[in-house]
């Protein structure tokens, strides 16, 4: 199975409940940043010069405990910056799946992953998940992290995971000056070394991004619609976590709702309104950020320029989701590509 049966039984639980509840809007993964500090500097990332002020501020473990409890998704993932340099991180993963039950993706760089798997803060669960990001091959994700070695330490630290049963799965961002064929062979490396899922996914400019800086990074809707068809044929085979509709989406087969509000973000600043990658404000509460944010204005159903490019996951992944669920053929197409 593509994911662990106790997840899937889960989420499929859940949403039957929301469904049977008449609820509209309900979030399905909780992006959880109990910090935004970070061990290193990359080109494309918003948080450290959207968030410059707030880099010395943390959640406590009650604010992160409370937070999932609040909105009540099933998935957390803890992100940031970076999460293992958070001191409770391992505090924080335990109660979030021992004692609240939920499945956890800890969202890492890896340069600090093989010190935190041997110091055993972590035990190895179908709940718990180590997700790596790695956007390149050794020369391409070491020049944009801006840091020589960032790689091979990622590739220590998945090998140190797996070798420990760790279920390890990583994230790829693409940019204009991504390779096909390099996206490919890292790929195949990757799941040689024991990678069980492969997440690969467009990149967003940031509003904090200057223009020319943005044309030159990041691609273009028709761009993303053609390095992802050569991706998919390229990729046969492969454990991809990607999934079919968030696939025929990305490839320019069909059009999918953007549903960032099932992706919402807490952070050290509040509830981030109104997508992980967007912030127009931060409300104190959970309800008080689905209920005020205006969400027909954003997405490709709503009228802000900010999204016309964005085919991030964050948003468009639970719209697949939302899909399948309300499309008997969409469903039985899923429940097959989670078999095999």
């Amino acid at each position: 199975m593509r994911f662990p049966l106790s997840l899937t039984l889960s989420m499929g639980r859940y949403i039957l409940r929301k469904r049977l509840a008449g609820v509209r809007r309900y979030p399905l993964v909780l992006m959880l940043e109990p910090l935004f500090q970070c061990n290193l500097h990359c080109t494309g990332c918003g948080r450290i010069r959207e968030y410059a002020d707030h880099l010395r501020e943390r959640l406590s473990l009650e604010e992160c405990f409370d937070s999932a409890s609040a909105c009540g998704a099933p998935i957390v993932s803890v992100c940031g910056g970076e999460p293992l340099l958070y001191p409770e991180i391992g505090a924080l993963v335990r109660g979030l799946t021992d004692v609240q039950k939920r499945h956890v993706y800890l969202c890492t760089n890896g340069l600090l992953l093989k010190k935190s798997v041997e110091s055993t803060i972590f035990r190895p669960t179908s709940r718990f998940f180590i997700n790596v990001h790695l956007d390149g091959l050794a020369a391409n994700h070491d020049a944009s992290t801006g840091r020589e070695g960032v790689f091979d330490a990622a590739v220590e630290g998945i090998q140190a995971a797996v070798a420990a049963g760790f279920q390890v799965c990583t994230n790829t961002t693409l940019y204009k000056e991504s390779s096909v064929e390099e996206i490919v062979q890292l790929c195949e490396f990757l799941e040689s070394v024991g990678v069980r899922g492969l997440m690969l996914a467009p990149a967003f400019s940031y509003e904090t991004f200057d223009e020319p800086t943005s044309e030159e990074l990041f691609l273009q809707r028709a761009e993303v619609h053609e390095k992802f068809r050569e991706l998919e044929k390229r990729l046969r085979g492969c454990r991809l976590v990607t999934t079919p509709l968030y696939m025929d989406f990305l490839t320019g087969r069909r059009e999918l709702p953007c549903a960032t509000w099932a992706n919402p973000t807490r952070n050290v600043c509040g509830w981030k309104s109104p997508c992980y990658l967007l912030t127009d404000a931060h409300y104190p509460t959970w309800e008080e950020m689905l209920e005020k944010t205006p969400w027909e204005q954003y997405g490709p159903q709503g009228s802000d320029p900010r999204c016309r490019n964005c085919m991030m996951h964050c948003g468009f992944e639970p719209g697949a989701v939302l899909v399948t669920n309300e499309n008997l053929w969409q469903a039985l197409r899923m429940a097959w590509w989670q078999m095999f």
